[in-house]
């Protein structure tokens, strides 16, 4: 089939004036048409282009299975998804769970317990476990993104059951993955990390199991997370390595491993924005732009760019 001279015309124009994402929201507009969707199209769309801010959660709830395939049916399973909040936050207030003061993460996470069947006994004051604090994180960035609080629970609820059910195995050995392609990228860096410590201390709960909730700014955080809910959780080594490298000055520069460690769990001035293919990472430590790349038919691996 002949391209389209005058498309292609039209997205040279529109990349050389800095609106490179005009014709990929043109490209979902017409995947957000098809009835019913096509998740695996979905997926691969949010795995290669970012996904416009205007139809993020929408492609997120249809990602997580929030609601289904057939556009006919949000509506009808959207009131389902609305009654089931209320039972269940219901439930919750009559057994005295939670009340008008207590924390709206605190909230989902009771409720997450609750349909989990693992809500604690109410006299049990010990304080959250690690599973819990991660689920409290991810609730708290999400609650950011989200207004409604419903919609907010279900996602929070299915983003933490897909991540745990699709890559829990994984996760034990995204760390080494790291390790491995620092040692190809920059083994000066890993050589210090070892040396020091901090290779050990590095914050991966942080980094791995709360996908940098608490960690990146919102708007980074939404763009990451666009790779997660679509099915890479290598996107997660890829980006702690380009912050590694991106303070990498500054890494090199400190001997201590709690030092290092503090500098690496806060990096709120990294911004990261979308690009056809993957991700940009800027950084004041690091001038030129890093880029992130995702192969379509391989959407886990990276290629040179």
């Amino acid at each position: 089939m002949a391209e389209d001279p005058q498309r292609n015309f039209r997205s040279a124009y529109y990349e050389k004036v800095g609106f490179r994402g005009v014709e990929e929201k043109k490209s979902l507009e017409i995947l957000l048409k098809d009835n019913p969707l096509d998740v695996e199209k979905l997926s691969t769309f949010s795995q290669r282009f970012p996904l416009p801010s205007m139809y993020r959660i929408h492609v997120w709830k249809v990602l997580l299975g929030i609601l289904p395939p057939h556009s006919d049916s949000h509506s009808l399973v959207g009131g389902y998804r609305r009654e089931q909040y209320q039972d269940v936050l219901e439930a919750l207030k009559v057994m005295r769970f939670v009340h008008m003061a207590t924390p709206q993460t605190q909230v989902y996470l009771r409720m997450f317990q609750l349909e989990s069947q693992v809500l604690p006994r109410r006299s049990d004051t010990s304080a959250p476990d690690e599973e819990d604090e991660d689920f409290l994180s991810i609730a708290r960035a999400m609650e950011e993104i989200v207004e409604d609080p419903m919609d907010c629970y279900w996602l929070i609820k299915n983003f933490v059951n897909q991540f745990n059910n699709k890559f829990g195995d994984s996760i034990p050995h995204l760390p080494k993955s790291l390790e491995h392609y620092l040692s190809v990228e920059e083994p000066r860096l890993l050589n210090h990390l070892k040396n020091t410590g901090a290779l050990a201390m590095l914050p991966y709960s942080l980094w791995f199991r709360r996908c940098f909730a608490g960690c990146l700014p919102e708007s980074s955080l939404q763009r990451v997370w666009d790779k997660v809910i679509s099915g890479s959780c290598k996107i997660l080594v890829f980006v702690a390595m380009e912050i590694l490298l991106s303070y990498k000055i500054v890494v090199m520069g400190t001997s201590r491993p709690e030092g290092v460690v503090s500098i690496l769990c806060n990096v709120s001035d990294v911004i990261i924005i979308g690009s056809a293919g993957g991700l940009r990472l800027f950084s004041p430590f690091c001038l030129p732009i890093t880029l992130i790349c995702f192969s379509p038919l391989l959407p886990d691996a990276p290629r040179e760019h």
